[in-house]
């Protein structure tokens, strides 16, 4: 990944390093292996999500240039797939609980994302 020049920001999820954990008791151990899913762009496992349900919906013909998303989200499954649809160019509305951290709502919101906080009883 590092020095490569991608055409979106698509490409790059996923595409995360994996690092061996060295420092572990060597016996009867296992090699151990970690990938570091918090160096996909929007910082979580959940890219990988929205990317995959994005891509799902186009194979099956149900998206297609010019639809809106529309998704529940209380976590960064949202970011993820504000950020996806961003890159493809598609309209994303998210609903999420009102006490939805401002930061997170300030992140959708640059991606493009329409926020729509419910009321907590009804979330």
């Amino acid at each position: 990944m590092h020095g490569q020049i991608y055409d979106n920001i698509c490409q790059v999820i996923g595409n995360t390093p994996i690092v061996r954990l060295n420092r572990l008791p060597k016996e009867d151990w296992a090699e151990m292996l970690v990938k570091l899913e918090s160096f996909n762009p929007g910082g979580s496992v959940k890219d990988r999500i929205g990317l995959s349900m994005i891509e799902a919906a186009e194979r099956a013909g149900t998206l297609k240039p010019g639809s809106t998303i529309v998704e529940p989200t209380s976590g960064n499954t949202g970011i993820g797939l504000a950020m996806v649809a961003a890159a493809k160019g598609y309209k994303v509305i998210l609903t999420m609980p009102e006490e939805y951290s401002v930061e997170r709502i300030t992140l959708l919101r640059a991606y493009g994302a329409q926020v729509v906080l419910t009321p907590r009883e009804h979330a």
